[in-house]
């Protein structure tokens, strides 16, 4: 009988990554709950540095070859090997894998196949009791193949980009196969259970914060002009930084004294550098690029405002709830959003924030003056805010909930 610690293997797209510190942050509690967790990275850390709490996660790495052809001689072996040990789940996973291509023509989809038998290799021995996926896309796929070949259930967490440009009828598939289904908003719980006939039930249950972390760290601040407004995003369409910059064009015609912190990096880095330029607030706008948190949190402390322009980008990719937009308000710096998918389930307008039309650039140039003249309208928001995110966004309640959700679900 086998009497060891049964094992979570934790499937990701790339670890560790500074933009995802909710997945770090989630496993390092599951690690103080004893849960047992071992990460197989479809990548290695695309950053030359990481955030402080990563160093107190005890979990070991497996690391999946991210090439194909590049990386075929160490994808040989483990598939043999996994091929010859679970003959008819390999046949069964393959027959999957081919049927999902022949509806995608996403030869991708063989790569995944392949990550998932060198995974069951390299999971022999390690006592995996469960997999569990986060993002709905790439990662999933390798825990669905690798679950239909060792026999090993699987679940995942599915977040944003991962669900809205995901192909609707593959993704049903996959939530129709994992033993359970986990995200993080109410937005994206309705539009993954209408997916499927049966009406699977999806699990909500938000990232959450570190409270304390951000309690301690409490903005205590007296707006005044230039006031300084900041947004720690990615450079990418669903951001909609561009919008921020046409709202700030309009306050700086105004002769508004503001100064804008734009931090993060990201593919639209060159477009948006542009626009700074093309709209003359180069002079308003400093931008030092990817931080880390210890550096933003010292730069929080000059902000008056906190702000993102989250839109539905063309490719139908969007934002679940930016747990940025939850740290700021547990700071006590206001913000201002939009309302798209799940932000409107924390940000309640003129309660605990405000939310604004990003397509309308007039709107949400005196949404943010607003926010930062008006003091009778902070005294009530700031309050209000930080009461929110202690009732709803608390990582040491919602991990309890996910904990109990994995036990009852799984065999850990």
């Amino acid at each position: 009988m086998n009497t060891a610690k049964p094992v979570m293997g934790m499937v990701l797209k790339g670890y560790p990554r500074i933009s995802e510190t909710f997945i770090s942050n989630e496993i390092r509690l599951l690690e103080e709950q004893g849960i047992t967790v071992h990460i197989f990275s479809m990548r290695n850390p695309r950053e030359s540095f990481t955030h402080k709490s990563v160093q107190s996660i005890g979990a070991a790495v497996t690391y999946l070859p991210s090439e194909f052809w590049l990386a075929l001689h160490r994808f040989l072996w483990p598939n043999l090997s996994t091929a010859m040990k679970f003959r008819s789940g390999y046949r069964r996973a393959f027959g999957l894998a081919w049927r999902r291509f022949l509806r995608n023509r996403n030869p991708m989809t063989f790569k995944h196949f392949f990550q998932a038998a060198y995974l069951v290799h390299h999971a022999q021995g390690k006592n995996i009791a469960h997999l569990h996926a986060h993002f709905a896309h790439s990662p999933t796929s390798v825990a669905m193949f690798a679950s239909e070949i060792s026999g090993i259930p699987f679940s995942f967490t599915a977040h944003a980009k991962d669900i809205y440009t995901s192909d609707k009828t593959q993704l049903a598939e996959k939530i129709a196969k994992a033993a359970f289904v986990v995200t993080c908003t109410k937005y994206n719980k309705e539009y993954l259970e209408n997916l499927v006939d049966h009406r699977q039930e999806v699990h909500c249950v938000y990232h959450g914060i570190d409270l304390q972390l951000f309690f301690a760290h409490s903005v205590k601040r007296t707006p005044s002009p230039p006031y300084t407004f900041i947004t720690i995003a990615r450079f990418v369409e669903k951001k909609g930084v561009p919008d921020i910059l046409e709202a700030l064009a309009l306050l700086a015609k105004e002769d508004f004294p503001f100064h804008y912190i734009l931090i993060g990096d990201g593919d639209d880095k060159e477009a948006i550098t542009r626009k700074i330029r093309d709209l003359g607030l180069t002079e308003r706008v400093t931008l030092p690029g990817t931080l880390a948190h210890e550096q933003v949190l010292e730069i929080f402390q000059k902000a008056d405002c906190f702000v993102l322009g989250c839109r539905i980008a063309k490719s139908g990719d969007r934002d679940g709830i930016p747990n940025v937009l939850a740290e700021s308000m547990a700071l006590g710096v206001p913000v201002v959003g939009t309302r798209v998918s799940g932000i409107p389930e924390l940000v309640e307008h003129e309660v605990t924030g405000m939310l604004t039309d990003a397509s309308r650039p007039q709107e949400f140039a005196q949404t943010l003056k607003r926010i930062v003249t008006d003091q009778e309208l902070r005294q009530r928001i700031i309050p209000a805010a930080r009461e929110r995110v202690s009732q709803v966004f608390d990582n040491k309640q919602l991990i309890e909930v996910l904990v109990a959700l994995y036990r009852n679900l799984t065999k850990l």
